[in-house]
């Protein structure tokens, strides 16, 4: 049976259904504190590149095109080894993405949980 892949914001609180828990942003968590986090890991090399990050500005009407460039972008050589490392933890275990945004189903997390997930299959 395929381990579980969810994602969540950062701020909710930890459960023992989580898994694995990896923070998948590429700046710390404005307001958290990192003893708070109950993080196993901050990936922040599998995060969008900061200029991908700045043009999608979170903005949902973009969202489309965010996910097709930040795909692009996972499959590229800055990404790779964070990647295979995220398929590790997604094949070993349950895994939760954290990030702190607060629309989680317009996020890196989201496009991240659904890609892994779809290799899973």
């Amino acid at each position: 049976m395929a381990a579980q892949i969810s994602y969540r914001r950062i701020y909710e609180d930890a459960s023992p259904q989580d898994g694995q828990r990896v923070l998948v942003d590429r700046v710390w968590p404005r307001g958290m504190r990192k003893q708070d986090a109950h993080l196993d890991e901050w990936l922040r090399e599998v995060a969008p590149s900061t200029g991908l990050r700045q043009w999608y500005g979170h903005a949902p009407e973009r969202f489309t095109e965010f996910r097709r460039r930040y795909l692009a972008e996972l499959r590229d050589a800055d990404h790779r080894e964070a990647v295979g490392h995220l398929r590790e933890l997604a094949d070993r275990d349950a895994l939760t993405l954290l990030t702190a945004t607060k629309d989680v189903d317009h996020s890196q997390a989201a496009v991240l949980a659904e890609w892994l997930g779809r290799r899973k299959q």
